[in-house]
C-alpha cells in the first residue's frame, strides 16, 4: 500500500485510519493500492482516505462518537445507538451516516463525469475512539457499506470485501482515476504502481481465446517395389494409388474444416467461438415499463465473467451458458441501465443452488460487458455496484437483474429500480 498524505486527517479517528493502513506496508503482499490521505475529491470536504486498489475503490470517511462503546447500532437510516442509548452528540447529528452518504454520492459522481474507467466504489465509516462491536442491517451491507473501527485486520476485511472487480486495474486505468480523485497530485511513476499490484497490459481472459488444432496427418509411405511387385506392374499400380486417393480426401476434409471455422470465426465477437454478440431490434413491454434492447453477449465461461461468491460456485459447478442481456428504461423521468444475466445449467438442482447463493447480500453477481472492454452503448459507463437486484427461475435456468440510474447515484432499495429489475425478470433470453 503506498500511502499520499495530500493534506490533515477529517476527523480524530482518522489517525487511526492512517496508522490501519501503514500497517500494510509497501506493496501488493497484503492488498496493495494506494492510499490517498486527506484529499478533497470533488471539491468537497477532506475525506480521511480515497484508497484505490487493483480491484476497486474505498472512500473512508471518519465519525468521531463522543465516548467509547462496546456496540453500536449503525443503520443508514434512523438512530444510531451506543450500548442501546440513542447517540448524542455536542451537533445534535444522530445518524452520522447520512453526511458521510451525501459526499459519497458526490465523489460517485464525478468519476462517473470523468468517464474514468469504473471499478467497484465501497464506502468505510470510520467510528472512533473506540467500538467493540457494530451491528448493521443487512439491506446497508447489500449496498458496499461497512462501519467499523479502523483496526488494521477489521479495514484490510472490508477492502477484500468491497474491492471486488473481476480483474485488476492496468497502470493507465490507475493513473486516470488518481487525476480525477486529486487533479493536483504528482504523477505516480509506473513502477510504483505495479508494485502495488496493478496490471502493466490488460489482460485477456483465457477463455476468449480462439484455438482449433488441427492433426497431423503423416502420408503412409508407399513399400519399396520388389521383383515380384515389378512382375505383376498392372495390379501393384492400383496398390500404390490408394495413399494417393487417401491423402488427396484427407486434404479435402482438412480444407473444408478450415472454410468451415473461418466462416464461424466471422460470425463471433471479437474472433472468439466462445462468445459473441448481437443487437436485438425489438423492444420489451414489461408491467408498464419499456426496455430498449441495447445488446446481447452470450459466452461459454460463465465463472469468468462472475466474482464473489457466484464465481466460486460456477467455478466448482457445471454451467452451460451464460447470456448477458443489456436494456435502457425510464422511470421518474430518468434513464435506467438494466443487465439481465441468465445462467443455463444442465439441470434445475444447480440453478436452485446459485440461486440461494446470489440472493445473499455480499454474495457477488455477474459483470457487464463494459469491465471487459465493450462499452455500453452512447459511451455511457453506469456503474453497478449499488444496484437493485432481482432473480428468477425459468426451467434449468437462473436469470438475474441488476439496475442502476445512468448519470445518478443507485442504491439497492430505490423503489423504481426495484421496480424496473422486478419487472425485468419476465424478459425472455434468445
Amino acid at each position: 500500500m503506498r500511502l499520499i498524505r495530500l493534506g490533515g486527517e477529517s476527523s480524530e479517528v482518522g489517525a487511526d485510519v492512517r496508522a490501519a493502513l501503514a500497517s500494510w506496508g509497501r506493496g501488493d503482499g497484503v492488498v496493495g493500492g494506494v492510499a490517498l490521505l486527506g484529499c478533497r475529491p470533488a471539491d468537497e470536504g477532506p475525506v480521511d482516505a480515497v484508497v484505490l486498489l487493483p480491484r476497486g475503490v474505498l472512500v473512508v470517511v471518519g465519525v468521531d462518537l463522543p465516548d467509547p462503546a462496546v456496540r453500536l447500532e449503525a443503520p443508514l437510516s434512523g438512530q444510531w445507538k451506543t450500548d442501546g442509548w440513542p447517540l448524542v452528540r455536542p451537533d445534535g447529528v444522530v445518524n452520522p451516516a447520512s453526511e458521510v452518504m451525501e459526499v459519497v454520492g458526490k465523489i460517485n459522481r464525478h468519476l462517473e463525469e470523468s468517464r474514468a474507467e469504473p471499478l467497484p466504489i465501497g464506502t468505510v465509516i470510520a467510528v472512533g475512539p473506540y467500538v467493540s462491536k457494530v451491528e448493521q442491517p443487512t439491506s446497508d451491507l447489500l449496498r458496499g457499506i461497512r462501519v467499523l473501527h479502523p483496526e488494521p485486520m477489521t479495514l484490510l476485511t472490508a477492502a477484500r470485501e468491497l474491492a471486488t472487480h473481476p480483474r485488476p486495474c492496468t497502470v493507465a486505468q490507475a493513473r486516470e482515476l488518481l487525476a480525477a480523485l486529486e487533479p493536483d497530485n504528482a504523477t505516480i511513476d509506473a513502477l510504483d504502481l505495479e508494485a502495488e499490484g496493478f496490471s502493466d497490459t490488460v489482460q485477456p481472459d483465457l477463455s476468449a481465446a480462439s484455438t482449433m488444432v488441427i492433426p497431423r496427418i503423416t502420408e503412409p509411405r508407399p513399400p519399396r517395389p520388389t521383383k515380384s511387385a515389378a512382375s505383376r506392374r498392372r495390379g501393384g499400380s492400383q496398390l500404390r494409388w490408394l495413399p494417393v486417393a487417401a491423402a488427396v480426401l484427407v486434404a479435402m476434409l482438412l480444407l473444408t474444416g478450415i472454410v468451415y471455422a473461418v466462416a464461424s470465426a466471422g460470425d463471433t465477437d471479437e474472433g472468439t467461438q466462445a462468445e459473441h454478440t448481437t443487437t436485438p431490434s425489438g423492444t420489451v413491454k414489461l408491467a408498464g415499463f419499456s426496455f430498449v434492447p441495447r445488446g446481447t453477449k452470450t459466452d461459454a465461461d460463465c465463472a469468468g465473467h462472475a466474482y464473489g461468491d457466484v464465481q466460486a460456485y460456477l467455478q466448482k459447478n457445471r454451467c452451460g451458458e451464460l447470456v448477458r442481456m443489456r436494456f435502457e428504461s425510464t422511470a421518474d423521468d430518468k434513464t435506467a441501465a438494466i443487465l439481465v444475466s441468465v445462467l443455463r445449467f444442465p439441470e434445475s438442482a444447480a440453478a436452485d443452488e446459485l440461486n440461494q447463493v446470489a440472493d445473499k447480500p455480499g454474495s457477488g453477481a455477474i459483470v457487464d460487458a463494459s469491465t471487459e472492454g465493450t462499452p455500453w452503448p452512447g459511451d455511457r459507463k453506469p456503474f453497478f455496484e449499488s444496484a437493485a437486484y432481482a432473480s428468477g427461475r425459468e426451467g434449468n435456468s437462473l436469470k438475474l437483474v441488476q439496475a442502476v440510474w445512468i448519470g445518478a447515484a443507485s442504491t439497492p432499495d430505490d423503489a423504481d429500480l426495484v421496480k424496473l429489475a422486478n419487472a425485468a425478470v419476465g424478459i425472455t433470453a434468445p
